[in-house]
């Protein structure tokens, strides 16, 4: 076997390429050294996604296929890579001297200090955050163009959350911007798997796009790369009550707030609430 990594950004690792020998027991007639492959360049960007968005989920008696129909919850979320002033008397290495930032629908996330959210939502303290995380996003653009507006670079701050009620349906699309610098995000849910109903490059399209999502056998994932200049749509039901934080899974940007959180609300009986903390649970 031989690989390649992917990058739709600048090289920012080793770009060589790694193999491997995969060794079968049993009785065969082993064949003759295989040929070496001819692998897509580094940041071919129409065979990485290609490959990754035809991967399709196993469909059978033993593994049944539960993509929602019927969406109680309809989301679109900008990802977007942006800067704000660097510290006074600081040396910051952003565009013009700024810092870097990332935000979700031009939030960028402050994790809480002196309480996290699911002790502030379990214990009813208020303060620690807000429930005010957009459904749409606030600024319509052309999210993918080369040269968007400069005043869209600046996101806010704020610790907000999206509120679900108990087993609602849930889609979100999550948008892909070329703000700062264009790259793909590997975007993360805790608490949940989704199925990654579409794709595309270029902005979403609501009317025309939906029209080619597979709700068939989408592939089951809790993490999904969103492409850079392009988009993704993820299904999910709410049927996990409590706080669940969505993130890019590049350290990076998750420290620079490209993140957000959902509360998921009780059910009708106890079997389907939120469990109380336990009493040896030790302190942050």
């Amino acid at each position: 076997m031989a690989a390649r990594a992917f990058t739709a950004g600048p090289i920012a690792f080793d770009n060589t390429t790694t193999t491997a020998i995969l060794q079968y027991n049993g009785n065969y007639t082993p064949s003759s050294s295989p040929s070496f492959p001819a692998l897509p360049y580094y940041n071919d960007t129409s065979s990485a996604y290609n490959f990754i968005f035809s991967l399709r989920s196993l469909v059978s008696e033993n593994h049944p296929v539960y993509v929602p129909i019927h969406l109680k919850k309809r989301l679109e979320s900008t990802i977007a890579i942006k800067t704000f002033p660097c510290y006074p008397n600081g040396t910051c290495q952003g565009p013009n001297g700024t810092r870097l930032a990332a935000s979700m629908n031009n939030i960028s996330f402050v994790i809480p200090q002196r309480f996290d959210i699911l002790e502030a939502y379990y214990y009813h303290i208020n303060g620690v955050y807000k429930k005010n995380f957009p459904s749409f996003p606030p600024f319509v653009f052309n999210f993918t163009e080369d040269y968007p507006p400069l005043y869209l670079n600046t996101p806010k701050r704020g610790t907000e959350v999206k509120v679900l009620k108990y087993n609602s349906t849930v889609q979100m699309v999550l948008q892909g911007t070329n703000l700062v610098a264009g790259l793909d995000h590997p975007m993360h849910l805790h608490g949940f798997s989704f199925y990654v109903v579409g794709w595309g490059l270029g902005n979403f399209d609501k009317h025309n796009d939906t029209k080619n999502f597979n709700l068939v056998d989408p592939p089951f994932r809790n993490t999904a790369i969103v492409p850079r200049k392009g988009w993704i749509a993820v299904r999910f039901k709410a049927s996990n009550p409590g706080v669940w934080f969505m993130h890019c899974h590049l350290d990076r940007h998750l420290t620079w707030g490209m993140d957000m959180a959902f509360i998921v609300k009780n059910g009708k009986s106890p079997q389907t609430s939120l469990l109380p903390p336990p009493p040896d649970m030790p302190p942050c």
